[in-house]
């Protein structure tokens, strides 16, 4: 369990829960693009709900995406979505850079507690895992990053994310760099290993599409 995360949001489908995301501004959620997809089409607005301002997926304020407000990265799987301003604190942004092989990361979600059905199991409080982030040329990164690429791989400390925790914050660690998002969670092996895109590399299409 984590007992921090004021920029984490929790993503609802149909009101089922179904993904995790981040507030980079008082206006835009961050997440994973395919978390916004269903059989290849998009998820219709109306069908989504986010819960904003709270630990517990349960007391957190709900807020709807504002309509045709979602902008998604042309070479990351990762997915901007406005929403009206909500009163949270906002994940800052990295410089350029900003993960290298060997650093420690915090992974938040609100993902399965179990495995099987994961659906059944979904967390209602947000939970963490520590991860250490690898070359992306190590074999164990297969699947999940590449050299050269837009995304990254670490491999389990304490926890590892699951089903639910797609979209969800990866933040550096130390002193003063807590609230700091280096990446958005894409998938795991639900065993060591976890892939996520490099927001470092996204910044240009995140400040564009924030500021517009």
């Amino acid at each position: 369990m984590s007992t921090y995360g004021p920029w984490a949001v929790r993503i609802l489908l149909d009101g089922n829960a179904e993904c995790t995301g981040t507030a980079v501004d008082r206006e835009w959620i961050l997440s994973a693009s395919h978390c916004f997809f269903e059989q290849g089409e998009p998820v219709a607005d109306s069908r989504l709900e986010f819960r904003v301002g709270s630990l517990d997926q349960r007391t957190g304020t709900p807020v709807r995406p504002v309509k045709g407000g979602r902008r998604g990265s042309a070479d990351a799987d990762m997915m901007l979505v406005k929403v009206p301003p909500m009163t949270v604190t906002p994940a800052k942004l990295p410089a350029s850079n900003a993960v290298r092989p060997g650093q420690a990361v915090r992974q938040y979600g609100w993902g399965a507690t179990c495995e099987g059905d994961e659906n059944a199991c979904q967390s209602d409080v947000l939970r963490q895992s520590d991860l250490r982030v690898l070359n992306a040329a190590d074999k164990r990164c297969a699947g999940f990053a590449a050299p050269g690429g837009t995304d990254f791989c670490a491999v389990s400390v304490s926890g590892v994310p699951a089903g639910g925790d797609s979209g969800g914050p990866v933040m550096a660690t130390g002193p003063g760099r807590g609230d700091t998002l280096v990446g958005v969670l894409s998938g795991s092996d639900r065993s060591k290993i976890a892939g996520m895109g490099d927001v470092s590399r996204q910044l240009g299409w995140i400040r564009d599409t924030i500021r517009h």
